[in-house]
């Protein structure tokens, strides 16, 4: 299962690289145009040599359209042929571990030896959201129990449960129990330190945050290796990155689409989620000085610019935290803009045309 994790470096890219889809709904825009945005980018990260093609599972935020991961790795898995897909992640306290390894069973069935199934221990929204997710007040019970339902999921996906344990007899379907098939490889995800040390300890694949968590991920990134213990899936470390990236065709362009992106970020954490602000409305709004230093800060830690600033720029990530995939998210406004973004970029590491199958 190896190979299913460790990527293929094309072109002049350092490490593979990848696509993480946050499905995003612009201003004036429809979760369908989002969606149908997702299948084009699917197939131009395919056509183009792209490792891995995630979405990410979030709830109650108008901007984005992604509340639904295995919902939407279907639809993409029927307009691909050969680019690996998975959720980045599968939050996995909402869930009953055996409904997900239904899910991603099916998946394998659909499209066998290209899905994966990244997990993540927070909510992927607010409290209030995540009680209603889970029916129930008792939030800090599902990160604390995480590791115990990574376990019962995986046992469901191997269909191993021990002679005696009350689920022996269960079997997740598609599975195992209908014959001898390969099943999705577990990532975990993380933006701290404690999947980090989980993903080491049980030698499985960790992708870290560094979109949203970037103080962080030099040491998630130590403790993750150093923590590391070869597994039946990994003899070594594989870290990959999450990395907000821009490209335009001129700087001005990128700019203009990563600060629409910070002001909707700046809205949801201030308790004002909504669509993503077209570029002219982020120019013309009024920041006052505490959320001129967020977005300011928010912007230091995304990589935009030309094709060949964003080249430099993720090759200076790539240095400084070692990591062995870089999976590239382009959050802005326009479906348009995001495509041409990775177009651009794939442009500028000479990732070649690969053809149709």
């Amino acid at each position: 299962m190896t190979d299913a994790i460790r990527g293929e470096a094309r072109g002049t890219a350092p490490v593979p690289l990848s696509v993480l889809d946050l499905v995003t709904v612009g201003s004036g825009r429809t979760a369908t145009e989002a969606l149908a945005t997702s299948v084009e980018l699917s197939r131009l990260a395919e056509r183009r040599g792209f490792h891995r093609h995630w979405v990410a599972e979030h709830h109650s935020m108008p901007g984005v359209a992604s509340s639904s991961p295995a919902v939407i790795l279907a639809h993409l898995a029927a307009h691909t042929r050969r680019i690996r897909l998975g959720s980045g992640g599968v939050m996995l306290p909402n869930h009953a571990p055996l409904v997900v390894a239904e899910q991603f069973g099916t998946l394998e069935a659909f499209a066998p030896g290209r899905i994966d199934l990244g997990l993540g221990r927070a909510p992927g929204t607010d409290g209030a959201t995540a009680a209603a997710l889970r029916r129930t007040t008792a939030l800090n019970e599902g990160a604390d129990d995480f590791p115990e339902q990574l376990a019962e999921l995986t046992r469901f996906l191997d269909d191993d449960f021990p002679d005696g344990h009350r689920y022996a007899r269960i079997h997740a379907v598609p599975g195992p129990v209908q014959g001898p098939k390969g099943r999705p490889p577990i990532w975990l995800l993380g933006s701290s330190g404690f999947s980090a040390r989980l993903a080491g300890l049980l030698g499985l694949p960790f992708a870290f945050a560094h979109h949203f968590s970037a103080r962080n991920t030099i040491p998630a990134l130590d403790l993750y290796r150093e923590s590391f213990r070869p597994s039946a899936l990994l003899d070594t470390p594989y870290a990959m990155i999450g990395v907000s990236a821009f490209a335009a065709d001129e700087a001005a362009q990128a700019r203009r689409q990563v600060l629409a992106g910070a002001l909707a970020m700046l809205r949801l954490r201030t308790g004002r989620p909504g669509l993503v602000p077209t570029p002219e409305e982020a120019e013309e709004y009024g920041f006052s000085r505490a959320e001129r230093e967020f977005v300011d800060d928010w912007l230091a830690n995304i990589v935009y610019g030309t094709p060949d600033e964003v080249r430099t720029g993720l090759d200076d990530l790539r240095k400084r935290t070692g990591a062995d995939e870089l999976m590239i998210t382009a959050n802005g406004h326009g479906g348009e803009a995001r495509v041409r973004s990775y177009e651009l970029i794939a442009d500028a590491y000479e990732l070649p045309e690969l053809p149709e199958e």
